[in-house]
């Protein structure tokens, strides 16, 4: 059955408070309504963090409530976390914490995984992109000045490749927009086992 269709490409829920994750979607010409999916995103012991990323992205897309008088539609959760060496790093907690990420980033590369699920009453699906970041060094006062730009906040890693992260960057090995929080290559696939269509698809 195909989706309800009132946008270009089709009628989509997102389980994500992220601005970047929807205009992301919106570049496919999908239309997108936010709900909301409050989970615990406590990591379990041991657990490695693309099965983490996985898992939260699928527990948001399965508790997102959609309203019952909307469309029907598929709901996507998506979740990205950041691995140097053997440290997760989500969104930072304060200051503190973001200057400190940025300063075990200095330097070396790292690697950013990125959770996509969708979900709807007949089915679901997930899948996780895995993209290799190299970083320049990071000197102490460049650190505190980038959280003074008020980017690094709401970031998984604390910052933002899309924006003055950008100069932090000598290389990537993998997807962009993975980085940024949604993988544009592995979303598409995914939506397409939901009925949506793409270009020639």
């Amino acid at each position: 059955m195909m989706p309800t269709r009132p946008g270009q490409r089709g009628f989509l829920y997102l389980a994500s408070q992220s601005p970047r994750r929807r205009d992301l979607l919106a570049s496919l010409g999908l239309e997108v309504r936010i709900l909301c999916a409050d989970i615990d995103e406590q990591r379990t012991a041991g657990e490695v963090a693309d099965a983490y990323a996985r898992r939260l992205a699928i527990a948001k897309a399965r508790q997102a409530d959609p309203p019952r008088s909307g469309p029907t539609a598929p709901i996507l959760g998506a979740d990205t976390v950041v691995v140097v060496g053997d440290r997760v790093m989500g969104k930072p907690a304060n200051r503190d914490d973001a200057v400190d990420m940025l300063g075990a980033l200095s330097g070396r590369s790292h690697w950013v995984h990125t959770g996509v699920a969708v979900v709807s009453a007949a089915a679901e699906a997930v899948t996780v992109s895995s993209t290799e970041v190299w970083f320049r060094e990071i000197s102490p006062a460049e650190r505190h000045q980038y959280w003074a730009t008020g980017e690094p906040a709401d970031k998984a890693g604390g910052y933002a490749i899309q924006g003055f992260g950008a100069l932090f960057v000598v290389e990537i090995r993998g997807s962009f927009t993975g980085v940024m929080g949604l993988p544009l290559f592995e979303t598409a696939r995914l939506l397409q086992e939901f009925g949506y269509k793409f270009l020639g698809t």
